[in-house]
């Protein structure tokens, strides 16, 4: 086990990813971590385990460094990782019992929808699709005391189109619905939706957190710990939707530099919407960054 360095609460995020939140480890003075590939841990003779850990599907160290990172990234209470994104999606919406009510924007993944959509079909969930960022269709679509989740996707996959965070939690809070925002797009670099009042940060680390498009991930991350984010952690346990121990070190190394490659990913893609606009071959170009889009505000 590693220990972190004593007082990192007033050092910059980035410097915090670029660290890795300062863990030495205390027996070889490492500042890179090793990966921990056994699956059970040791058992003292009366049947406890002295180290704390049980089994690798939801207690392997490796894990601890990175959900640590992302939760002070995105300034929540704690973070887990998970097999891929729609691992961690739907592990939040198998939370809920049959009929209750999710809203979820139109625009959004495409495979989250389609599952919700089947979901609905099936009569699992009941389910409300309303245009995103339009609050009087989400204020339309609650139904206060039967509505569980409110998921917000900004920017959306594929149009880029964006939601007002704060806006969406004070409608759906009143309503006594939780808000859980993919930020899949946005980093933490770019939007910290806790600070804005979502209940849950959604990512799919594949992407922009690991950024080197060699590790399939997922993440959560809560603004508090509490008997809903247990019943989380204990699904995630059950159902097995658990990263493996390279993949979990992998995505540590990827966020390093999530500090320096966001930045540049978005300046890049600022002057290839702005170019793309001047071909008469290109419709339309959905890039939020440009005055034309209509969510630029």
């Amino acid at each position: 086990m590693g220990i972190f360095m004593a007082d990192r609460s007033h050092d910059h995020p980035s410097t915090l990813a670029a660290q890795a939140l300062g863990r030495v480890d205390p027996e070889t003075r490492a500042i890179i971590p090793p990966i921990h590939p056994s699956t059970t841990y040791e058992r003292s003779a009366d049947g406890s385990c002295p180290g704390g850990r049980t089994y690798t599907r939801d207690h392997n160290p490796t894990y601890d460094q990175p959900e640590t990172l992302l939760a002070r990234l995105e300034g929540g209470d704690a973070a887990l990782l998970f097999s891929s994104g729609m691992a961690a999606a739907t592990t939040v919406f198998e939370t809920l019992d049959v009929g209750d009510h999710v809203v979820a924007p139109r625009q959004m993944y495409w495979t989250i929808r389609r599952w919700l959509e089947e979901l609905g079909a099936r009569g699992r969930i009941e389910l409300d699709l309303v245009p995103n960022g339009d609050q009087a269709a989400l204020v339309a679509a609650l139904r206060p005391g039967r509505t569980r989740i409110v998921w917000v996707e900004t920017p959306a996959n594929p149009t880029c189109a964006i939601t007002d965070i704060a806006a969406t939690v004070q409608a759906a809070h009143a309503a006594g619905a939780r808000v859980v925002a993919d930020s899949t797009l946005a980093t933490p670099v770019l939007c910290r939706p806790i600070e804005h009042g979502a209940d849950l940060v959604m990512h799919s680390a594949t992407k922009q957190l690991n950024g080197h498009a060699d590790v399939l991930a997922g993440a959560l991350v809560t603004a508090r710990c509490d008997a809903y984010w247990d019943r989380i952690a204990h699904d995630r346990g059950y159902r097995g939707a658990v990263l493996g121990p390279f993949e979990a070190w992998l995505l540590l190394r990827g966020m390093r530099t999530l500090y320096l490659r966001v930045p540049h990913s978005a300046a890049s893609a600022q002057r290839i919407a702005e170019r793309l606009t001047s071909y008469a071959a290109v419709a339309e170009v959905f890039y939020p960054g440009l005055t034309t889009h209509p969510d630029h505000a």
